[in-house]
């Protein structure tokens, strides 16, 4: 940071690690991709890839913040401006957002317009066959009004308690926040717990590891956080 410049903005001393560690999460994305189904050549249960990724994003979460200053001044904490804290927040939640819409517009569209991708103007094999059934060969969908709606309305209601506790601490009601935030742990237990419970079915099954799902090119296994899953058409 340039010494002697006024200014209302946080700045941080630059920085190798944001590079590494996503070079590192990139690593260890495609060694997934590989342990599950293969690639690079790399045949199916590598799993030396994805610990290698691994293995980076826990060396650089601990030397990154090892080089933090654990005791700021009072100089730094004035540096930070109510503005430039709600613009991060504003960007984080935006990436989220198209995180999510990047899924769900393939879900959509591999739903909706697998047909359009099985003409002959698409010259990629492998795309074609993997757009031609939906859902993809040796994937069941899970019935919408089972444990699909359970995590959705789940969700939903832990999103109004952990309000009901976040307005209580605006006001000054602590018993308040503790009562809403109670519920609110509840129901994250049981929501990782149907989670856990479901891919623990999807593992046993060899969705991700084997099976005529894995071997078909764009399959993939939805858990019931996805309760659209089972509402679309097949063909």
């Amino acid at each position: 940071m340039a010494e002697g410049v006024k200014h209302d903005y946080h700045l941080v001393n630059p920085s190798p690690w944001p590079l590494v560690g996503a070079i590192a999460a990139t690593v260890m994305a495609l060694g997934g991709v590989t342990w599950m189904k293969g690639l690079f050549g790399l045949p199916q249960h590598t799993a030396w890839l994805f610990f290698a990724g691994l293995a980076g994003v826990l060396f650089t979460m601990i030397v990154w913040c090892a080089t933090w200053s654990w005791k700021p001044t009072a100089a730094t904490i004035l540096r930070w401006s109510p503005s430039a804290c709600a613009t991060a927040w504003i960007l984080f939640i935006a990436s989220e957002v198209m995180f999510f819409v990047a899924w769900f517009w393939i879900f959509f569209e591999m739903a909706l317009f697998h047909g359009q991708r099985t003409g002959a103007h698409e010259a990629i094999d492998e795309v074609r066959t993997a757009w031609t059934h939906w859902p993809p060969q040796g994937i069941e969908t899970v019935p919408a009004f089972q444990l699909p709606l359970v995590n959705t309305l789940t969700l939903l209601l832990s999103g109004t308690t952990v309000t009901w506790a976040h307005h209580a601490l605006q006001t000054g009601d602590r018993k308040g926040a503790k009562i809403g935030l109670l519920p609110t742990i509840c129901l994250g237990v049981l929501f990782t717990s149907i989670q856990a419970y479901e891919y623990n079915h999807i593992l046993e099954h060899h969705y991700f590891f084997g099976g005529e799902g894995a071997a078909t090119p764009g399959s993939m296994a939805r858990p019931s956080s996805w309760p659209l899953a089972s509402t679309a058409s097949t063909s």
